[in-house]
């Protein structure tokens, strides 16, 4: 990934030093195995574990003769072992390292992201607290429907990912696999317990079955899951971007000391973090697509998934990284206008509360259909016109008087009825202890 939207750990995972550094643990854990099952000595491995060390631009100048990293790797550590270095990759195929590895890479990237949506959920969970009664107007098709609190917004949006962390924690499980079983998967140069033992080692767990490869539909499940996380960021993002509306302006992006909004506007205060966060969602969805692709490879395995894990592995990680964290700083330091809000929720004299009025009608003994038709016109004579006003065009509707009083009218045009259950929302999904339910 570009170094814009790079964070350092993650580029630290996904650095060569790391990778090499796991692909070394994965050939000692092996090496270890097959010392515990008599077949290495332990002189040997002794001498494996203190003297194994690469260097990068050896390995490089190595794989421009043979093409073939994986062979580049283990003839710099043979080298820098001595005879001792011919134990190391008994039995094994690169896809035993590589796949084993990946596992661990993940894992370690995956504990980031974890980190990263632990933070932002709790900040999401303050703001979505401290707003729990700001009132604001619910939109349905981007018009306004009827009121709510940009508490319960954001409360939304807390509920979603914590489904998502919990799915992501599920497939980090099912990444969490490694494998030593050899050339097509049959451990015929290589005890099973090897596995068992290494595997263990390394804080992995065995696969079941492997084919020379890891089924791919493990690391599709994993990207699937990261695509949705950014896919729960980017609805996020959305909703600012559209309450940031000039002519809505119910919240903003923070806009910081210095910060300039247009090179040609003076006046412009841009939206653009949360369109940039819009625009990475696209990416990482593209990704999750890819993973799918490389589940159906030739037989027991090609090498067609190789060239795409290069890539979208590492990107789509430190990407997901670098959302989390710039959009819990976008939440973090969000301005919130509740007068606004207020402001654009009475427009048009309230006809945000016509379903309240025409259910006093039917309650009052007016037919249903007769009522709705009622209330349509009156709501309507108050749409989109300067002057218009839908409480008094009811209070003046002789119609209307003859089922409800002044006084029932009045009741109706207030907006506490539609907050009287917000602490019942609230309690039943922060006291939630498990929203998923995902079980092996």
């Amino acid at each position: 990934m570009i170094q814009r939207y790079t964070r350092p750990e993650l580029a630290k995972i996904w650095s060569e030093e790391n990778k090499y550094n796991v692909w070394l643990s994965v050939e000692i854990a092996a090496a270890e195995a097959l010392c515990e099952l008599g077949q290495v000595s332990r002189e040997s491995l002794s001498i494996i574990k203190e003297r194994a060390k690469f260097d990068i631009k050896r390995i490089e100048e190595i794989d421009k003769e043979v093409h073939h990293d994986v062979i580049a790797f283990l003839t710099c550590l043979t080298e820098s072992i001595g005879p001792d270095g011919r134990f190391l990759h008994l039995g094994m195929t690169s896809s035993d390292l590589v796949d084993t590895s990946f596992a661990i890479l993940l894992k370690q990237a995956g504990k980031k992201i974890s980190d990263g949506l632990n933070k932002f959920l709790s900040t999401l969970q303050k703001k979505a607290i401290e707003h729990k009664n700001t009132i604001c107007i619910g939109r349905t098709h981007g018009v306004h429907a009827e009121p709510t609190t940009f508490g319960l917004k954001l409360l939304g949006f807390w509920e979603g990912l914590n489904r998502a962390k919990k799915r992501f924690q599920f497939a980090m499980d099912e990444i969490n696999v490694g494998m030593f079983s050899g050339a097509v998967g049959t451990y015929s140069n290589i005890n099973p317990r090897v596995e068992e033992i290494a595997t263990g080692k390394l804080g992995l767990k065995p696969a079941p079955l492997s084919t020379q490869v890891i089924s791919r539909d493990r690391h599709a499940l994993y990207l699937n899951e990261l695509a949705l996380i950014a896919t729960m960021i980017e609805r996020i993002a959305t909703e600012i971007r559209h309450l940031q509306r000039t002519e809505v302006l119910e919240a903003e992006e923070p806009f910081y000391e210095n910060q300039k909004g247009s090179s040609a506007m003076p006046h412009k205060r841009n939206p653009w973090r949360s369109e940039n966060l819009c625009g990475l969602a696209r990416l990482v969805r593209a990704y999750s697509l890819s993973a799918m692709e490389n589940i159906p490879l030739w037989h027991e395995r090609d090498i067609s998934h190789s060239s795409v894990e290069r890539i979208i592995l590492p990107d789509a990680t430190t990407l997901i990284d670098f959302m989390l964290d710039r959009v819990n700083q976008i939440i973090s330091d969000l301005n919130v206008y509740p007068e606004n809000m207020k402001e654009n929720m009475f427009k048009f004299g309230g006809v945000i509360f016509s379903q309240t009025v025409l259910l006093k009608l039917v309650e009052a003994g007016l037919e249903r259909e007769a009522a709705y038709k009622l209330i349509q016109k009156n709501a309507h004579n108050a749409w989109n016109k300067k002057d218009g006003d839908f409480k008094r065009n009811i209070l003046s509707d002789k119609e209307v008087l003859k089922y409800l009083s002044p006084n029932i009218i009045e009741e109706c045009f207030a907006p506490k009825e539609h907050l009287k259950h917000v602490d019942t929302v609230f309690n039943r999904v922060l006291e939630q202890k498990d929203l998923v339910g995902c079980k092996r």
